[in-house]
């Protein structure tokens, strides 16, 4: 590909991209406590689900005790349950603390 088409190829990304991003960006006090409340239990979601998944896979493969088992399940049930109460204080439906991953679709 040559730098012309690259260029080319690259401005008509921009063009597209402009036309889906907003023109201004409206900020209210409210939403932001919320966006950030949802950005930060998303990441809280996505890092419990990831061990929540490391802890499946151990238990499969032997390497934990029944009783690290179960802490290990009761520790994650608890880290749901306070992720569903703080999305709800700030508004936000847990359904939508899941991140979505392009082309190869949501985490879970």
């Amino acid at each position: 590909m040559s730098m012309d088409s690259e260029l080319d190829e690259l401005r008509r990304e921009v063009e597209r991209l402009r036309g889906i991003l907003p023109e201004r960006v409206d900020v209210d006090p409210d939403d932001v406590e919320q966006g950030l409340a949802k950005l930060v239990l998303t990441l809280v979601e996505f890092v419990r689900q990831l061990l929540e998944r490391q802890a499946v896979r151990r238990m499969e493969g032997g390497t934990l005790t029944d009783d690290e088992v179960e802490r290990m399940g009761l520790a994650l049930m608890r880290l749901e349950e306070k992720v569903h109460e703080l999305s709800r204080a700030f508004g936000v439906d847990p359904a939508e603390l899941n991140l979505r991953l392009g082309p190869l679709g949501k985490l879970v």
